[in-house]
């Protein structure tokens, strides 16, 4: 079982991994949905940390349907998160009408070559998540989804995860569940849901909040739970 944890700091990232995280997810904005962090914090991360560090690419949290212009900033994003260490990217590309952005999601995919790729929770806000699948499934490329299944919560989504897990069973394609799973609900969820990957934010942060740090204690909770 890989637990992924979101940072947004270089001392949460190094919370995280001394708690156990498997990887990071690092970002900035994380009330607006995460965005892509600032150079600095980029190379300080990825120099510093020992696990893998997958960055979010995301110019501005005006939902997932990109301009041109957008597309170009976020190729030269990933090439710089290249040059400074990054260990992957995590992008998502949609279509003004909610399906996957098959040509933006090429041109992402091309300019990220050689890194790890996770197409993020704009999965959720497809209009129809099989074929949103489907689509997905096509790029070898691509390592996994994170979804929380459509819903604010994964632990709300159990049947639909449970579903898209099967689905991607006999491919390269993971599911990585997240949003709202935390220590109370984590066990349950995995009991009915059998992912290999789960993604965790305010769940292993202080009173829950994005406001406040990382709490290694919730990681290693979970870490003790799940048996990881």
């Amino acid at each position: 079982m890989l637990i992924e944890v979101i940072a947004d700091t270089l001392s949460d990232a190094l919370l995280a991994q001394e708690a156990g995280a498997d990887r990071i997810e690092l970002v900035t904005g994380l009330a607006e949905g995460g965005l892509t962090p600032g150079y600095a914090v980029i190379e300080r991360v990825c120099k510093e940390l020992k696990i893998p560090v997958n960055v979010m690419i995301r110019p501005h949290s005006r939902g997932f349907c990109y301009s041109e212009e957008d597309i170009e900033i976020m190729i030269q994003d990933i090439s710089i998160c290249k040059k400074l260490g990054a260990a992957g990217v995590v992008f998502g590309v949609l279509t003004p009408d909610h399906k996957v952005h098959s040509k933006h999601l090429n041109r992402l995919i091309q300019a990220a070559d050689g890194l790890d790729i996770t197409f993020h929770r704009a999965f959720d806000e497809a209009d129809d998540q099989f074929a949103a699948l489907e689509s997905i499934v096509q790029y070898p490329q691509i390592s996994r989804i994170l979804t929380s299944g459509g819903q604010s919560s994964a632990a709300d989504a159990s049947e639909r995860l449970k579903r898209l897990n099967e689905l991607t069973a006999d491919s390269h394609l993971k599911i990585m569940a997240g949003a709202g799973l935390s220590v109370d609900n984590i066990k349950a969820f995995l009991d009915e849901v059998p992912v290999t990957e789960v993604h965790f934010g305010t769940g292993v942060r202080i009173q829950s909040s994005y406001e406040l740090a990382v709490d290694p204690e919730r990681v290693r909770v979970i870490k003790k739970i799940i048996g990881a």
